[in-house]
């Protein structure tokens, strides 16, 4: 992740707070995830391998983009403690992954994550 990009997501994640288009905690990320409502998952590099699995492998069955987060970028920039957010869908989660497009790659159950 660029300089550029980082700033501008930072910016973004603290006006989704702001605009309660973000979802904080495990129960309620994954609910979101599976019911439709997630435009994409930032996901902070710092959760253990087991957490991170277990959102990829959601996000994946629900074609839903995972942006991985450098570690404690997520509460820097929301001011709120944990290790994923899910960012409603809408214009939001459109300004996220076209910041973040470069990055952006297909997996082959047909799904979108950002590496």
């Amino acid at each position: 992740m660029t300089q550029a990009q980082e700033s501008k997501l930072r910016g973004l994640m603290g006006l989704c707070v702001r605009a309660r288009q973000a979802v904080f905690g495990e129960d309620g990320c994954m609910k979101t995830i599976r019911a439709g409502g997630c435009g994409v998952l930032l996901l902070d590099s710092g959760a253990s391998p087991a957490t991170q699995d277990k959102y990829r492998g959601v996000c994946q069955r629900a074609g839903v983009p995972v942006v991985e987060l450098p570690k404690g970028l997520l509460h820097e920039a929301t001011g709120k403690p944990g290790m994923a957010m899910a960012v409603l869908k809408g214009g939001f989660a459109a300004s996220i992954q076209q910041t973040m497009k470069p990055t952006i790659t297909v997996n082959h159950s047909g799904g979108a994550s950002v590496e």
